[in-house]
């Protein structure tokens, strides 16, 4: 079946229908990851009332040239049509000088973002501590009592922001028998099997295990521990995530249009993965964190927030955790990859090939959306990082 024909019809045939069986799997997941809350319960992130502006300077960057891999030369077009693009935008000191869309998608699509969602977890949290509402080294049990008997019960909120709980968990995505497949069962995205009562992201979380090793010393990929730290927000704020995210981040910065978040069957918010934003207010956000926290005149993110993420994170944490092969030079701080050090690149990186590229040497904001068959194609983000850079180099220069 061809992407196109996806949930056509009215109404669609039995191979064409998007339900929680398929969602997640391409071709259905093209059209899925545009349209989640006709799959899941969601909240919205409401904007203000007054978007940020972006002006535009367009170009033609489609037949802009580079080399990736073992020195394979490509095109930006080639590479759109080649990887399961959704949508692509490319500011330069704030301008839009490209801006791309697949069948189906415009510049009002929310689109899913996946782990996308955990960077602008991070950055909230900038505010919240900016804001005196949250201390980044206080335990996480000082908000949270309730997870004081799991492996939370003795790591502090910095743990959580920068990956470094010693948690039990292994995040395969490709185990159909994993702890993936658990936790996506307690956040309802995907169909319990018969006989298997439906469970609740927080009550998941309260039942995690330490693996044995100290927090705060090898850099460990688990979802789980940026939606222990929405769930932090919400204690430390007494409203829900969603809320939170639209008063401190959304609506000051000044995105066009509401985003939206998946929720559990109790309300939890999957604050690891589950916003879905258009391409724009994306290109916004990203545009901010260039800006050290700027958004169209106001500091709506602290810039020593900002600082931090640029000069911190723990280089030997880094090297020994399990995506170092990934970003051999990376670092990792507050829900952000620093790609390489001596460039001060930032990356906000999901599954099936979301990205936010913030480049302040070139003065860039790339923002790319796509539905990638795997959920890990470290082939194609290596691509896509390839032209991040020729694009940057191309504008700057």
């Amino acid at each position: 079946m061809k992407p196109s024909d996806v949930m056509k019809g009215a109404p669609p045939s039995a191979e064409a229908l998007v339900t929680r069986f398929n969602w997640r799997k391409y071709p259905y997941s093209q059209w899925s990851f545009r349209n989640v809350r006709q799959v899941l319960p969601t909240a919205d992130i409401r904007r203000g009332a007054a978007p940020t502006p972006l002006e535009t300077a367009f170009r033609d960057l489609g037949a802009l040239t580079f080399k990736y891999g073992e020195g394979v030369s490509t095109t930006l077009a080639a590479t759109l049509a080649e990887t399961y693009a959704d949508g692509l935008i490319m500011l330069h000191r704030g301008e839009i000088v490209s801006e791309w869309y697949g069948e189906g998608m415009t510049p009002r699509t929310p689109h899913l973002i996946c782990s996308v969602s955990k960077s602008i977890c991070g950055t909230l949290g900038g505010v919240l501590v900016g804001r005196g509402l949250l201390d980044p080294d206080k335990p996480v049990t000082h908000y949270v009592p309730e997870v004081a008997s799991s492996v939370y019960g003795g790591c502090t909120v910095r743990d959580l922001l920068d990956m470094t709980v010693a948690i039990k968990f292994d995040e395969d995505y490709d185990d159909p028998e994993g702890d993936v497949v658990k936790y996506r069962l307690c956040n309802g995205w995907d169909v319990l099997p018969n006989g298997t009562a439906q469970g609740d992201q927080r009550s998941f979380l309260a039942t995690l295990r330490p693996n044995g090793g100290p927090h705060g010393k090898v850099f460990h990929y688990v979802s789980t521990n940026t939606d222990m730290l929405g769930w932090v927000y919400e204690k430390a704020c007494g409203k829900p995530y969603a809320q939170i995210l639209s008063e401190h981040i959304w609506a000051p910065m000044g995105a066009g249009d509401d985003a939206y978040i998946t929720l559990d069957t109790h309300g939890a918010s999957r604050s690891a993965g589950g916003i879905c934003a258009t391409v724009r207010d994306l290109a916004r956000f990203g545009e901010m964190i260039r800006q050290r926290g700027i958004a169209n005149g106001t500091q709506v993110v602290p810039g020593v927030w900002i600082d931090d993420i640029h000069r911190n994170g723990d280089e030997q944490a880094w090297k020994n955790g399990d995506l170092a092969f990934v970003f051999p030079n990376g670092r990792y701080r507050a829900c952000w990859y620093t790609i390489d050090p001596a460039r001060n690149d930032l990356a906000a990186v999901g599954i099936h090939g979301q990205w936010i590229h913030v480049d302040p040497s070139t003065d860039t904001v790339i923002v790319k959306v796509a539905a990638q068959p795997s959920p890990m194609d470290i082939a194609i983000d290596h691509r896509w990082l390839a032209a991040f850079r020729a694009i940057g180099a191309h504008l700057a220069g």
